[in-house]
């Protein structure tokens, strides 16, 4: 049996929200072992002059404890 720990965590990105997603995950993995899985809670956007100008993701990411 395995038992595995969610974590919240935010990423933002000045090209997409994709992008932010992988760079949260990027880092979560430098610190984490075992991350299996992410779901998206909210995604957001900054405006700057009617333009986005920073796409911002907050995530929950799952990984398996020893």
């Amino acid at each position: 049996m395995s038992v595995a720990k969610i974590i919240e965590i935010s990423s933002d990105s000045k090209i997409s929200f994709q992008d932010a997603i992988e760079a949260g995950l990027k880092r979560a993995e430098q610190t984490l072992k075992n991350v299996k899985g992410a779901w998206i809670a909210e995604q957001k956007v900054s405006v700057e002059k009617g333009r986005i100008s920073s796409y911002r993701v907050i995530m929950r990411v799952s990984f398996i404890i020893d």
